[in-house]
C-alpha cells in the first residue's frame, strides 16, 4: 500500500527527477504524481467544460453589461475564498503537517484534521456575521446607485458558500493525503450542474427577467455548497477518518498550521488578488448613465477610461485562460504537492528539488502551447463561446484582446502554483508571502497606469507580468537556499518546449493565413478552430516527440515501458 512517506526511486524516464512508488501490489511502475495529476485533470476537465457552458449561459442570459459586472464582483467574494482555501492558504498549510502527523501519530493526526475542519467552519460563520452586518450598515448609512444595491443584495446572499467551500477545501486536503483525489476533483462539477440548472429553469416561460433570474442563481451556489460537502464525507469515511467537532488548539501541530496559514493567504493568492484588483479598479474607473462619464480631479475634468460591462470583459477573458490553468496548472500542482511534503518530512532535500523541477517542466511544457493556442484563436473561440443572446461583437472584441494578455502569463500562473508549494512543503510560508505582497503593489501600481492606454488589456497585462516576478523571486531564493543540483535538466526542458511552442505558432499562423478570407461566423469561426486546434496539438506532440521531451509522458503516460523495468533495489 502506499503511504505518503514511501522512499523515492530513480528511474530512466528523468533520472535526476522521476519517482517510483510501490502504489500497486503487482508491480513498481507507476509514477504517483503522473497517477494523480491525471485523474485530477480528467474530472477538471469535466468541470471546466461544464463551468465552460455556465459561462455561456451567462452571456445568453446576463450579457457583458452592467448586470453581469454586479454578478461577477458579488461571487468574486465566495470564489476568492475558494481560491485560497481550495488551492491555497489552508489546504497547504494543512497537507504539510498532517503528513507529517500521520507518518507519526495516526490518533493524532485524526484529532488535528477535526480540529482544523472545526476552527475552520466557526471562523469563517464569524466571518460571514460581520459581512452580513457591513453590509446592513452600509445600506444605512450610504445612498448607493441601483447597480451598488444590486452587488450588496447578490453578496448577501452567498456569503455563507465562503463557509461551505472552504470547509469542502479542507475535507479534500485530507483526502489528497490518502491519495484519494476524485471527489475533491469532482466537487466543482456540482456548481456548474446547478447555476446552469437555475438559468434554464428560470428561464423556462420567459415570465422572470434577467435581473430577477440573477437570485435564484444565487441561491442555487448556497444549495451547492451543501451537496459538496456530503460529497467529501463517505470517502473520508471509506479511509477510515471521521469528521467530528473538535477543540484542540492548544497541539503544537494545530499551531505550526496557523503559523504557516497567515502568509499563504497572501503568498498563494496573489494571482487572485491581483485578478480581484483588476476587477476592483475596472469597477471605479468605468463610466455609466447612473455615476456618469467623467469625474473631477483636482479641477479637471476627466473622462473615465473604461464604460459598464469592463468588470465582464475581464471576467469572460479570465475563463478563458483559467481553463488550461485550472484543468492542467492546478491539477499538476495538487498531484504533486502531497509527494514535495513527504520529500520535505524526510528531509530529502534532493529529492525535493527533483519533484520541483520535474512540476516546474511540466508547467512551461503544457503552458507554452496553451499561450500560442489562446493568441491566435482568440476572437473566434470568444465568438463561437459567448456572442449569443445578449453577447454583442464588440463585446467579443473586447473580450479576445484582453484575453490575449492574460494568456501571455500562463506561465507565470502555472509556475506559481508549483514553486510556492514547493515553499510550503519546507514549511516555509513566510517568502512567498513576501513576494506576494511586492507583486500585489506592482501589479496595483501597473493597473493605475496601463488602464489609461489599454483600457482592460492593461489591467491583464499588469497581471501577467507580475505573475513572472513572483515566481523569479521565489526560483532564485529556492536556488540560493537549496542549490541547483537536482534541478539539472529542467533547461533542456523549457529550450524544447519553447522551441516546439514557437514553430506550433508558426504553422498556426499560415494556417490562418491560409483562411484569412473566410467571413466571421459561427459556422465558419467554427471550421477555423477545427481546423488551427488540431493541426498546432500534433505538431506540438509531434516536435514533442522528435526532441525527446520527456514531459510528454506526462500527458500520454508511459505505458510501454511499464513492465520492461525491473524495480530498483532500496537504497540504504
Amino acid at each position: 500500500m502506499y503511504m505518503p512517506w514511501s522512499p523515492p526511486w530513480r528511474c530512466r524516464i528523468w533520472p535526476e527527477t522521476a519517482v517510483y512508488i510501490a502504489d500497486e501490489p503487482d508491480g513498481w511502475y507507476k509514477l504517483p504524481m503522473i497517477r494523480g495529476f491525471r485523474q485530477i485533470a480528467s474530472l477538471t476537465l469535466a468541470s471546466r467544460i461544464l463551468g465552460m457552458l455556465r459561462d455561456v449561459a451567462y452571456g445568453y442570459y446576463f450579457g457583458a453589461g452592467g448586470l453581469m459586472d454586479a454578478w461577477t464582483i458579488a461571487f468574486r467574494i465566495p470564489n476568492l475564498a475558494r481560491r485560497m482555501f481550495g488551492e491555497g492558504a489552508a489546504a497547504a498549510s494543512f497537507i504539510p503537517v498532517y503528513s507529517e502527523q500521520l507518518e507519526q501519530d495516526r490518533p493524532a493526526a485524526m484529532k488535528l484534521a477535526n480540529t482544523v475542519v472545526t476552527v475552520i467552519f466557526l471562523l469563517l460563520s464569524v466571518i460571514v456575521l460581520l459581512g452580513w452586518l457591513c453590509i446592513v450598515l452600509y445600506r444605512m448609512l450610504v445612498e448607493a446607485p441601483d447597480d451598488t444595491k444590486m452587488v450588496l443584495n447578490l453578496t448577501s446572499v452567498m456569503l455563507p458558500y465562503m463557509v461551505m467551500i472552504c470547509t469542502v477545501a479542507i475535507l479534500g486536503g485530507i483526502l489528497n493525503v490518502h491519495r484519494h483525489f476524485a471527489a475533491p476533483a469532482a466537487a466543482p462539477i456540482v456548481l456548474n450542474v446547478l447555476i446552469i440548472g437555475a438559468l434554464i429553469v428560470t428561464s423556462l416561460g420567459g415570465r422572470i427577467g434577467p435581473r430577477q433570474q440573477v437570485y435564484f442563481v444565487a441561491l442555487a451556489v448556497l444549495c451547492t455548497g451543501i451537496l459538496q460537502m456530503a460529497m467529501q464525507m463517505i470517502p473520508l469515511r471509506r479511509h477510515g477518518v471521521l469528521i467530528r467537532p473538535a477543540w484542540q488548539v492548544q497541539s503544537q501541530a494545530f499551531r505550526k498550521i496557523l503559523w504557516l496559514m497567515g502568509p499563504m493567504i497572501l503568498g498563494l493568492t496573489a494571482t487572485q488578488l491581483n485578478t480581484l484588483a483588476d476587477d476592483v479598479i475596472a469597477w471605479v474607473f468605468s463610466g455609466s448613465e447612473d455615476k456618469g462619464l467623467s469625474f473631477v480631479f483636482f479641477g479637471h475634468q476627466v473622462d473615465y477610461p473604461l464604460l459598464r460591462g469592463s468588470v465582464s470583459h475581464l471576467y469572460y477573458s479570465q475563463r478563458l485562460y483559467q481553463f488550461p490553468l485550472g484543468v492542467l496548472g492546478i491539477s499538476l500542482a495538487t498531484a504533486i504537492f502531497p509527494v514535495m511534503s513527504a520529500n520535505a518530512a524526510r528531509k530529502d532535500f534532493n529529492a525535493l528539488l527533483a519533484t520541483t523541477a520535474r512540476g516546474l517542466g511540466g508547467a512551461v511544457f503544457i503552458a507554452l502551447p496553451a499561450i500560442v493556442g489562446l493568441i491566435l484563436v482568440n476572437r473566434p473561440l470568444v465568438a463561437i463561446l459567448f456572442e449569443h443572446g445578449q453577447f454583442t461583437p464588440a463585446s467579443t472584441r473586447a473580450v479576445a484582446w484582453t484575453l490575449s494578455f492574460y494568456a501571455l502569463g500562463l506561465c507565470g500562473y502555472f509556475s506559481q502554483q508549483i514553486v510556492t508549494r514547493a515553499y510550503y512543503s519546507t514549511q516555509d510560508s513566510r517568502s512567498p508571502a513576501i513576494t506576494a505582497a511586492i507583486a500585489v503593489l506592482v501589479n496595483l501600481c501597473l493597473n493605475l497606469t496601463l488602464i489609461w492606454p489599454m483600457g482592460t488589456a492593461g489591467l491583464a497585462a499588469s497581471t501577467a507580468i507580475c505573475s513572472y516576478l513572483q515566481v523569479t523571486i521565489l526560483l532564485w531564493g529556492f536556488r540560493k537556499r537549496y542549490g541547483s543540483a537536482g534541478m539539472r535538466g529542467l533547461l533542456g526542458i523549457m529550450v524544447k518546449s519553447f522551441v516546439a511552442a514557437v514553430i506550433m505558432g508558426g504553422v498556426g499562423c499560415l494556417v490562418l493565413w491560409i483562411v484569412k478570407n473566410w467571413p466571421q461566423s459561427f459556422g465558419y469561426d467554427l471550421a477555423r478552430l477545427g481546423i488551427v486546434v488540431p493541426t498546432c496539438g500534433i505538431v506540438y506532440a509531434l516536435l514533442a516527440k522528435t526532441f525527446s521531451n520527456p514531459m510528454l509522458q506526462l500527458i500520454i503516460g508511459n505505458r510501454s515501458n511499464r513492465h520492461k523495468e525491473t524495480p530498483p533495489t532500496e537504497e540504504k
